[in-house]
């Protein structure tokens, strides 16, 4: 044998991770990482027990949210009528917690808004228009809903056992203590990361999202697929609507207004892809709480709000240009 007919091994390199790509993939993480430094140095009372779990808590209809959001983003939609079915389900839930029964209108909440996600999934399919039409018109019609049933007037829910999922505490010793509605959002959002990475569905969501067409040929039934992330959206709104009222003691029809575009910018500053196919559930969670910090520091240092929407946007204008730089590659 001689040596020409002897061949090379091939080496396979290690892919190279650039800085580019880090923080790309990472940013959002990064940022944190660098406010949580930033705000504890100015302010000694940020970096507390209490103060976090604050936030947790103040954020957690946001998260709930982002959550199912993630699932219609990643399979190629867009909703813009969370925020109205917010607003509807939480005035159901204090009309039906007044005259019907406070645990009821616990588990009515997320049944209307799942109804009601769902009827945006079926127009959607049916008449093959896209989501961002249907759901902006079915936000109005949505919102409309809300305002007939309470002729436009706040519906106040003086009721302990409906009150006991918005501030109710368990105590797991030592002083520390969670809020029910902190413990329920965690739960949600595991369900909803076991759903994306761990099921049929989530390979199919994704599928959709990547490819219609080619899902389609594979034999995914992508309709449906479109239908279940829209209802799930609808449910986790209805949820979300229930958990404020729950807190707040308070029905009211304008609720939940503009929940939806912040929770849009929260899956885009996690790095969901915002044209469908790729995404995590983690991500939008860590955009969340981004968004969740920078209000929180800028109402301990008392800088005036503009600001806050200020350096919002500027970091989500950045977090659109690195996805679209990682596109272009």
């Amino acid at each position: 044998m001689t040596d020409a007919n002897v061949k090379a091994p091939i080496v396979q390199q290690a892919p190279r991770w650039r800085v580019g790509d880090i923080v790309r993939e990472y940013g959002v993480i990064l940022i944190i990482i660098l406010l949580l430094v930033a705000l504890t140095m100015l302010s000694s009372s940020f970096l507390t027990p209490r103060n976090l779990l604050n936030i947790l808590n103040q954020s957690t209809p946001l998260f709930i949210v982002s959550c199912a959001l993630t699932l219609v983003i990643i399979g190629g939609g867009f909703d813009l009528s969370t925020g109205a079915i917010f607003g509807v389900s939480a005035v159901s839930a204090a009309w039906i917690a007044i005259n019907v029964d406070p645990y009821v209108a616990m588990v009515a909440a997320p049944i209307i808004g799942l109804v009601l996600g769902t009827l945006n999934g079926v127009i959607i399919t049916a008449f093959n228009v896209h989501s961002f039409l249907v759901t902006l018109a079915t936000a109005l019609v949505y919102r409309g809903m809300a305002i007939l049933v309470t002729n436009g007037k706040l519906i106040p829910v003086r009721i302990e056992q409906f009150a006991w999922l918005g501030r109710q505490k368990v105590d797991f010793g030592g002083g520390f203590a969670v809020n029910v509605a902190v413990i329920v959002m965690l739960c949600f959002m595991a369900l909803m990361m076991f759903i994306l990475n761990r099921t049929t569905l989530g390979r199919a969501i994704s599928a959709v999202g990547g490819n219609e067409e080619a899902a389609l040929l594979s034999g995914i039934r992508t309709s449906l697929v479109k239908i279940i992330t829209f209802a799930i959206s609808g449910g986790a709104a209805g949820l979300a609507g229930v958990i404020t009222v729950s807190r707040l003691s308070m029905g009211e029809p304008q609720a939940g207004t503009g929940i939806e575009f912040e929770a849009i910018a929260a899956v885009i500053l996690g790095g969901t892809s915002i044209m469908g196919g790729a995404g995590a559930v983690w991500r939008s969670m860590a955009g969340v709480l981004l968004l969740a910090l920078i209000g929180n520091g800028f109402n301990i240092l008392n800088v005036n709000p503009f600001f806050k929407d200020l350096t919002t946007g500027v970091i989500i204008v950045l977090a659109v240009a690195l996805a679209a730089a990682g596109n272009r590659r």
